[in-house]
């Protein structure tokens, strides 16, 4: 089986080259821009570099495009520009990527690839603030920046190709997902920041009370519901939320995570002006269809993924001791 993990050095991408890995007979290739503003690195795939094929290459090339995705069985997309604040300093950026560059990978499969399933990492963002006490699918779209509204709009075309060309495409919406080879900026996801923070002893600052919930899923359990997406036909032509039942305030994953690392601080400051406007506040999601659908349900609670993110750095740091 050949399986083209777009994004593939990124956080969710990498973990993902290592799902795919563990199955027999797939032969996986990643590709990524290693956009500077994107922080990505091969650095996240140095220890299976050669089991894969790797490719340098921007979302936004369709002639690449067109010659990777010919033969492959499954395609991931995980690549995306993923800051909600950086999303809203370079907006035509933002929508090159997250939405141009869908619509070239969709052309380039519908044109040489009709067979392929397609599976697209969304982000719970595009519903903007909760306007009922628990999110599911049938909730409205009011996204409050560039990157959420150009995820929701990247989301329609996965549908309408399913629609009107037959693609078989497969669109999950995950939430603040963590755990190894994460990006140590704030941009890039808040938990995975926190751990930079704490693993480096410094403080952890939460704006205002933090008292706001969140869900949390430890990387593991997205990369295995990715997999089993691309190859239940139900979930052909949908989009799911794929989120854990863990919905914690922002204040007790910082703890936490104090708490496992053995190290950093939790301190509290005023709301920056820009980070209140697009606050989305209190939310809990169900992902009871996707469940259903899969019959899954996650592995790790947030302290188990902290614990086992921790062996993992732990790791890491041992091997690039002189």
């Amino acid at each position: 089986m050949n399986v083209l993990i777009i994004g593939g050095a990124g956080f969710l991408g990498a973990n993902l080259v290592r799902r795919c890995l563990r199955e027999k007979g797939v032969r996986v290739t990643a590709m990524d821009s290693l956009d500077a503003h994107l922080h990505a690195s091969v650095e996240t795939l140095r220890d299976v570099w050669k089991r894969i094929r790797f490719v340098r290459g921007d979302l936004r090339d369709e002639t690449l495009l067109a010659e990777l995705v010919q033969e492959q069985d499954i395609v991931f997309n995980c690549a995306a520009q993923t800051s909600h604040p950086l999303s809203i300093q370079y907006p035509l950026l933002d929508a090159e990527i997250n939405c141009l560059g869908n619509l070239k990978l969709l052309e380039a499969l519908r044109l040489v690839n009709r067979k392929a399933v397609v599976v697209y990492t969304s982000s719970s963002t595009v519903i903007g603030r909760a306007l009922s006490s628990t999110v599911d699918e049938d909730h409205g779209e009011k996204p409050l920046e560039i990157y959420s509204a150009n995820k929701g709009v990247a989301e329609k075309y996965y549908r309408i190709y399913h629609t009107l060309h037959d693609l078989k495409t497969v669109v999950l919406r995950f939430a603040n997902l963590f755990g190894p080879y994460g990006k140590g900026y704030p941009e890039f996801g808040f938990v995975n920041y926190f751990i930079h923070l704490a693993r480096t002893d410094a403080n952890i600052e939460l704006f205002g009370s933090g008292d706001q919930l969140r869900n949390v899923m430890y990387v593991e359990d997205a990369t295995d519901l990715l997999w089993r997406a691309a190859h239940e036909k139900r979930l052909i032509g949908q989009t799911f939320f794929a989120t854990s039942d863990e919905h914690l305030p922002v204040k007790t994953i910082a703890e936490t995570i104090v708490r496992v690392l053995k190290s950093g601080r939790v301190i509290h400051t005023e709301w920056p002006e820009e980070r209140r406007r697009i606050e989305i506040q209190h939310v809990r999601f169900s992902a009871a269809r996707l469940r259903r659908a899969l019959n899954w349900k996650p592995r790790f609670t947030l302290e188990g993924g902290l614990r086992r993110t921790k062996a993992v750095m732990d790791r890491q740091r041992n091997r690039t001791k002189p």
